[in-house]
């Protein structure tokens, strides 16, 4: 195996590792347009992705669409999105961005992040999901997986999640982006953990990680601690 002696190659080898294990990178939360997608990624917040898809079903069969959603009672909306926390927020967040989508949009989800981000409880990474897998407008939304692999794989200093955001956007090519920061948090999930993270099947992190961050993990055979 070639060595990788420079941050171009480390990222070249990742990218390319990533493309083997991921070709094909469906948007993990249900969702039929812009719209759902939008109401999908807020839900997402503080929840799981499968948790969000056994909810959404009942809330989109209740209303699917800006103008149906803005008339229906807060408590409703409020009582079927309980499961996935946070409900009283995100329920009447759900309930105003309708109405904002119908009296300002004329029923559409903008593609812009300045609109989008204008919106009750969308913040800039359920707006770059949103620009990104919706619109294809190349975007990298940082959530927790992206922020921990780019700090083990020492492409970012892991401070915030705007460092991040402008580390994988210096690092990764423009056109790679959308596909990519899912493919990213599709490794993070299957090799990468927050918990029990195991050197021996992160193999990404084995070979270009941060070495101070592996004290007292079993690491891969030949590699050592320094």
């Amino acid at each position: 195996m070639s060595e990788l002696t420079t941050k171009s190659d480390k990222v070249r080898w990742i990218v390319t590792e990533l493309e083997r294990l991921y070709p094909e990178t469906p948007v993990p939360l249900d969702h039929t347009d812009p719209y759902t997608l939008l109401v999908a990624v807020l839900l997402s917040a503080q929840c799981t992705d499968e948790r969000v898809n056994k909810v959404t079903p009942a809330l989109f069969a209740l209303a699917n669409n800006p103008a149906d959603m803005m008339v229906q009672k807060v408590a409703d909306i409020k009582a079927i999105i309980r499961p996935c926390g946070l409900s009283p927020r995100k329920s009447a967040a759900i309930s105003e961005l309708s109405r904002i989508l119908v009296e300002e949009h004329g029923g559409d989800v903008p593609a812009n992040f300045e609109a989008l981000e204008a919106l009750p409880g969308v913040g800039h990474k359920t707006a770059g999901v949103v620009m990104s897998q919706a619109f294809g407008i190349p975007a990298f939304p940082v959530d927790t997986h992206i922020q921990r692999l780019m700090h083990r794989w020492k492409l970012s200093n892991g401070k915030s999640v705007e460092q991040t955001e402008r580390d994988a956007k210096r690092l990764f090519p423009k056109e790679k982006w959308n596909k990519l920061h899912l493919q990213i948090i599709f490794y993070g999930r299957e090799y990468s953990p927050a918990r029990g993270w195991n050197l021996e099947t992160d193999f990404i992190s084995a070979r270009v990680g941060r070495r101070s961050l592996w004290q007292g993990m079993t690491l891969p055979q030949g590699e050592q601690t320094t």
